[in-house]
């Protein structure tokens, strides 16, 4: 899962981006409006954590943005703010939930959760495909009801495949969905072709009913 973090209070924003990445989850930053901007017009996240009060703009424009793009990510407010009003005009514009300052970690994590699990798994604890069933919560993958193991890498790619399968994604968004936006940086992306040949041969191994395919000159998809 990708995260984007919009956050102003550095200190707060650093503790945030530290947990979520001990969970496992890719994790990006922006501190000022303008820096959030740019990020969600030029990459894409499944859930962003948004502070509606930032020194050069407001959260609430922001989520009016998202609402133009119409981009299938989730929002969770985290305000200082905790009335009804702002609440209510939050979830009206767009954002999926809202968390007042301060808050326990563990509840953040599981409101990305619900959240993601909402927007993005119909509401289902399980992702299958054929006979590939993910289960998000504990990052254990099954073929068969068998359990295949596979390292953070493969399992964050298998796992995004298995939210868009039959959809052609080009390397640049596979990498930056699974390594990062800083991965545009990279001098190529040759690594993507090696971790899903890893991931073809063990889901070949285990008797997989879906495979890679590549296209040409594009990219991959899940078929």
């Amino acid at each position: 899962m990708k995260i984007l973090v919009v956050e102003d209070e550095i200190k707060l924003q650093e503790t945030i981006v530290e947990f979520l990445e001990n969970e496992k989850m890719i994790v990006e930053s922006a501190d000022n409006f303008q820096q959030a901007l740019d990020k969600i017009i030029s990459f894409d996240y499944d859930c962003i954590l948004l502070d509606m009060m930032l020194p050069d703009g407001d959260g609430m424009t922001i989520l009016k943005e998202l609402k133009k793009l119409q981009k299938k990510t989730s929002v969770i407010i985290l305000s200082a703010k905790d009335s009804v009003d702002d609440k209510v005009e939050g979830l009206l514009v767009g954002a999926d939930d809202y968390l007042a300052k301060p808050f326990h970690f563990a509840e953040l994590l599981a409101r990305i959760k619900v959240a993601f699990r909402k927007n993005q798994q119909h509401g289902e604890d399980i992702i299958s495909y054929k006979n590939i069933s993910i289960y998000p919560d504990d990052r254990r993958v099954l073929v068969n009801q068998n359990e295949i193991k596979l390292n953070r890498k493969e399992y964050d790619l298998l796992f995004y495949f298995m939210l868009r399968p039959e959809r052609v994604f080009q390397k640049t968004m596979l990498a930056e969905s699974v390594w990062g936006d800083h991965i545009e940086m990279a001098d190529n992306l040759d690594f993507i072709y090696s971790q899903i040949k890893n991931i073809r041969k063990k889901l070949k191994e285990a008797g997989s009913e879906a495979d890679f395919q590549a296209v040409y000159g594009v990219g991959y998809k899940l078929v």
